[in-house]
């Protein structure tokens, strides 16, 4: 996504159309303006749902404050969103943007005022605003889960927790089934229940009433184990929160995140201990909504619950990037799962001018090594899709320059906007890339030591199988054609098969044994390239890999 600063940055939606090359793009700005805060989005969108980002801005007026109370609009809070959405439209005006979408959702439709903050509007900013409700709102949310998620397989519920409502959208195999909307927003329970503090008593009736509130219109007979999506500022904090804990504070997005249940508790629990003050602090957490957070966690909490799922996947997009599609008449297509992983990385591997062969030929050496090492050096299952895309990657930083390429490439991944990945495994893709030559992980370096300890395994071991793979290949002409394993009780065997008769392949035995020390160290025992001729290379006497 694009910084204030207007740095571009594309990232791709699906679309039921195919891509059509030079297909022109529409510029469009879609202005959500919730109860906490509105947001607005500028981008070029072609017809096959590629959304290019051009610039952002937001503000937080709080609009909806009170409106539990008084049930209208202050009259200060509507002139600071008047005067905000006036400079969202001046600044989609000056870049151009031929079209500007501006809804109101959940304060503005339940306020007795609304029509005078629309003519405010009006005459502050010369936009009509469309007051949309509830039904339209998760609809909106859906439409942006279903353009970034694969939904095409089981039954999902996509929930948007915003500062005035709870939007849900239920969907089985990518078919809508019902949208709902309830009174559940974050800053409107924060008032109703913990406007003097999260105590225990508090939290318990706030979580109460939300439990029954969810008991109709969420039978957990048909929803229960679904696919779970969470969307707006809560679940973007919470990712934040849950990354922050496990040492990713670089991780550049929180898209896809997966949170498990267990730990939505836990924070809700450490936050909801903390005075507001002392949550403004806490790392992965926007000071702006300290006060907020443990209602809409509490609201959070209670959907999962309900549907008896074990986490939430967050997604980074909501209702502007749904009006976005919608402004620009695209309909997502229904996806299966992996569908969007495999594209996504793949149009990313071809935007940094990869050499395809090279690259598919280390992933599928890479493969085969895992598939007969993997278990025994203590990797899961689902560590071979990692690997696979790490492999693929491994070289994009040619695309800066040869030298420090495998550097380049870490932060190229890092930074890549890959669908599909949630942010932890991204940070362990380009790490595993970014160690496939030179030195092995060490603690000395940040983008290492900063991860917990399962993750650093993971990348120890997913490097160690990737090195010897590139080594495999070292000069780029594919000749080995096949891998041999033999592990025995005082060495690990690696014996590679030409695709070419009786090459000796001596590049390849010496690109793979300068690489081996590393696989030897998780393995316990020497790793011994051996050549077609017998001879035989040991990591006992390859030295550092400093290529």
């Amino acid at each position: 996504m694009t910084t204030a600063s207007g740095a571009r940055v594309a990232h791709h939606s699906r679309s039921a159309r195919p891509a059509r090359d030079g297909a022109a793009a529409s510029r469009i700005a879609a202005i959500d303006i919730g109860s906490n805060s509105i947001r607005q989005i500028v981008a070029d969108v072609t017809p096959e749902g590629v959304i290019t980002v051009v610039d952002e801005m937001k503000a937080a007026p709080r609009l909806g404050a009170d409106i539990e109370r008084t049930g209208v609009l202050g009259s200060q809070a509507m002139q600071r969103a008047a005067e905000a959405i006036g400079r969202m439209a001046t600044l989609a005006r000056q870049l151009g943007a031929h079209r500007i979408d501006a809804v109101a959702t959940s304060a503005v439709r339940d306020a007795t005022n609304s029509g005078e903050f629309v003519a405010r509007v009006k005459q502050e900013a010369g936009l009509q605003v469309r007051v949309i409700d509830g039904a339209d709102e998760a609809r909106l949310s859906y439409l942006s889960a279903l353009a970034h998620f694969d939904l095409g397989v089981g039954r999902t519920v996509v929930m948007d927790i915003g500062g005035g409502s709870l939007e849900l959208a239920m969907a089985a195999d990518g078919v809508l089934d019902n949208l709902v909307s309830l009174p559940f927003g974050a800053l409107r329970l924060t008032e109703r229940y913990l406007s003097g503090g999260a105590t225990r008593k508090a939290l318990r009736r706030l979580r109460r009433d939300v439990r029954d509130g969810l008991r109709d219109v969420l039978p957990r007979r048909d929803w229960r184990g679904a696919q779970i999506i969470g969307s707006g500022g809560t679940f973007a904090n919470l990712a934040g929160l849950h990354l922050a804990r496990r040492g990713m504070l670089t991780a550049r997005n929180v898209h896809a995140t997966s949170v498990p249940r267990v730990d939505v508790e836990h924070i809700l629990d450490v936050l909801a201990a903390m005075p507001s003050d002392e949550r403004r602090g806490v790392a992965g957490l926007n000071p702006e909504r300290a006060d907020i957070i443990v209602a809409g966690l509490a609201v959070a909490a209670e959907v999962l619950a309900r549907v008896e799922a074990r986490d939430v996947n967050v997604s980074r997009y909501g209702i502007r990037e749904g009006l976005l599609l919608q402004a620009a008449r695209v309909v997502p297509t229904i996806a299966d799962p992996g569908e969007a992983r495999e594209r996504s990385v793949r149009e990313f591997a071809e935007r940094c001018h990869l050499e395809l062969p090279h690259s598919s030929q280390v992933q599928r050496l890479a493969l085969r090594l895992f598939d007969m090492l993997g278990a025994r050096l203590g990797c899961a299952p689902d560590e071979r899709a990692t690997l696979a895309d790490a492999a693929l990657l491994h070289d994009v930083g040619y695309h800066i320059n040869y030298d420090r390429h495998h550097k380049h490439s870490y932060h190229l991944i890092v930074h890549a906007e890959l669908l599909g990945i949630a942010p932890a495994e991204q940070i362990v893709i380009a790490n595993v890339a970014r160690y496939h030559r030179g030195g092995p992980p060490r603690k000395k370096h940040r983008n290492f030591s900063a991860l917990d300890a399962p993750l650093r395994d993971k990348i120890k071991r997913l490097s160690a199988i990737l090195r010897v793979a590139d080594g495999f290949d070292r000069g780029h002409v594919g000749a080995v054609g096949e891998i041999k394993v033999r592990w025995m009780q005082r060495a690990l065997r690696i014996t590679p098969v030409s695709t070419k008769g009786a090459s000796p392949l001596r590049l390849e035995l010496w690109g793979a044994h300068r690489k081996s020390q590393l696989l030897s160290e998780l393995a316990g025992v020497p790793v011994e390239i051996v050549g077609t001729d017998g001879s035989v290379l040991s990591s006992d006497d390859a030295g550092d890999d400093d290529e």
